[in-house]
C-alpha cells in the first residue's frame, strides 16, 4: 500500500481523535484493533458530511463494510493527537473502495493506511443496492499530491 506523507489537501475529509487510556495495551502502545476503531470513526464522520448518503440512511440504506486492509507504520502512544484523513478511491455501483491515514497531529508522523471496501446496503431487503447519485463526486477522491 501507499504510504503517503501528510498533506492535507490529499484527503476529502479529516478527523481528529484523542488518544484515551482505555485504548492502550500492556506495551503502553495503542491496542491493534483499536485502530480499526479509529479508522471506522472517521469513516463514519467522513459518510455523515455527504448530503446525499444522509438522505439514502433515512430511506433504510446503510454501508457494510466487507473487506478492510490495514497496514500499521508506527506505534501511538497516549497523549497523541490523532489525524485522519479519508477519502474515496473507487466508486462502484453498489459499493464504495476507501483509503485512510492516521497521522499524529504534532509531528505528521504516519502511524497507519487502511483500503476498505463498503457495500450499499438496504437494511429491509438485506440486500446490497445502488449508490445514491452524489453530486460532486469527484471532490471526495483521494488526490495524489503534485509531488508523489
Amino acid at each position: 500500500m501507499k504510504k503517503p506523507e501528510y498533506n492535507k489537501d490529499s484527503f476529502a475529509h479529516w478527523t481528529e481523535l484523542f488518544v484515551r487510556f482505555r485504548d492502550l495495551d500492556a506495551l503502553n502502545h495503542v491496542n491493534n484493533a483499536v485502530f480499526n476503531t479509529y479508522f471506522e470513526e472517521a469513516r463514519i464522520n467522513f459518510i455523515n458530511e455527504i448530503p446525499e448518503f444522509q438522505a439514502s440512511m433515512s430511506e433504510g440504506k446503510s454501508f457494510m463494510l466487507v473487506h478492510l486492509e490495514l497496514d500499521y507504520i508506527r506505534p501511538i502512544e497516549f497523549h497523541e493527537t490523532l489525524l485522519i484523513g479519508t477519502s474515496v478511491e473507487e466508486y462502484g455501483n453498489t459499493s464504495i473502495k476507501g483509503f485512510q491515514a492516521i497521522y499524529s497531529k504534532g509531528d505528521a508522523e504516519l502511524k497507519a493506511i487502511a483500503k476498505t471496501t463498503g457495500v450499499w446496503f438496504d437494511l429491509e431487503a438485506q440486500k446490497p443496492t445502488s449508490l445514491p447519485e452524489i453530486k460532486d463526486r469527484d471532490k471526495y477522491l483521494y488526490k495524489i499530491p503534485d509531488n508523489g
